[in-house]
């Protein structure tokens, strides 16, 4: 049985990070606290199925906000961090940098500075086993032509405001180890998919969009392509990593399934047809004259910086910690779809209040 350790989860409240969780207190002994600011990205709803277990606890707080955060190690006494809390869409990165640079660089700098001074205070077994584990992604490396894949020793290249400040968390975090010896461990990982994705990423904003009629946005000609991870999957990643990972190493995660944007829409649209057809749709609100929900496919200009292709060469991981995908991306698609289409409790308020699926990212050159 494994032994049970106390571990701070940071953006717990988001997509990943809420899945994250859901594994650990399913498949693990361990104790979990959840820091989460809440911005408009977090929703405790994702929780709903384990915010009732002793095992679990939440606290809303800002991981830029040193105060609270010292506070909290200091009353929990994590034996692991895993760093999860970030401004995470591209698109809005472009609009707003500044939130990017204060969560993902200032947060990143303030989470680690306090959790250098906690471990400084353990003694013996416990600071030889705490682990500071930072999940970051494929996007610090830009952009691959049609061939090869990224690893853990690839170039960084950011195109985007928030790509350049995962890259730049990656660096502090790295620097952390080789300067302070604080006991890291870092990962990149390919597009995640699957239940309680907040709808301004593709596919469940394709989703959601075909359920009312709306358009379905495909940037340039979708022929944009992305490996895609199944969120149960990399959660089960993480939790290898945590437990089996090197210190100081690096981990690319990815999924083996690289698909164009286009393929992905399409796909989507047919799973619709199969499980809610239009005319069995009393939601739909499009023209009378669609019959498939690809034909709500509208193609829009490309997002400035746009990546052409990311792939993950998940070798290391496989190899060292025997992890691999149990989802293909066919088998997690046609889930996360039955799941959006039966769990509408946890999207229609965002749909209603937060996000109705407007386009983001069309900010403008400046100079030249």
């Amino acid at each position: 049985m494994e032994e049970p350790r106390r571990i701070l989860v940071t953006g717990g409240a988001g997509f990943i990070g809420s899945a994250v969780i859901r594994w650990l207190i399913a498949e693990t002994p361990h104790l979990i606290l959840n820091l989460d600011k809440l911005t408009y990205a977090g929703n405790l709803g994702s929780l709903r199925s384990v915010s009732g277990n002793p095992r679990y606890r939440f606290e809303k707080a800002d991981i830029a906000d040193s105060d609270a955060v010292g506070r909290i190690f200091a009353s929990f006494r994590p034996d692991a961090v895993l760093h999860l809390a970030a401004e995470s869409h591209v698109d809005r990165s472009i609009d707003g940098p500044a939130a990017f640079i204060e969560t993902n660089i200032v947060g990143t700098y303030t989470l680690l500075e306090a959790a250098r001074a906690y471990w400084e205070t353990l003694l013996h077994d416990r600071r030889e086993r705490f682990r500071f584990l930072h999940v970051s992604t494929d996007e610090v490396y830009g952009s691959l032509s049609s061939e090869g894949a990224f690893s853990e020793t690839s170039r960084y290249d950011p195109h985007s405001p928030y790509a350049a400040s995962k890259a730049a968390s990656d660096h502090l975090v790295r620097a952390w180890h080789s300067t302070y010896g604080l006991p890291v461990l870092v990962t990149n990982c390919s597009n995640n998919y699957g239940p309680y994705q907040f709808p301004e990423k593709l596919i469940p904003l394709v989703i959601l969009n075909a359920l009312e009629g709306k358009p379905l946005p495909l940037y340039g000609r979708g022929d944009n392509v992305r490996d895609w991870l199944f969120v149960e999957d990399h959660a089960r990643a993480l939790g290898r990593v945590l437990e089996a990972g090197r210190v100081g190493e690096t981990y690319t995660i990815g999924g083996r399934s690289e698909w164009t944007n286009l393929r992905v829409v399409q796909r989507i649209c047919a799973l619709l047809d199969e499980l809610r057809p239009v005319s069995q749709n009393p939601d739909f609100k499009g023209p009378q004259t669609v019959r498939r929900y690809e034909d709500l496919v509208t193609f829009v200009p490309d997002r400035p910086g746009h990546d052409r292709r990311y792939a993950m060469d998940p070798s290391r991981i496989e190899g060292e910690l025997g992890w691999k995908p149990r989802e293909t991306f066919e088998s997690g698609l046609r889930k996360t779809v039955e799941w959006y289409l039966k769990n509408r409790w946890w999207w229609e308020p965002i749909r209603a209040s937060c996000y109705g699926g407007e386009r983001l990212g069309m900010g403008k050159r400046r100079g030249g």
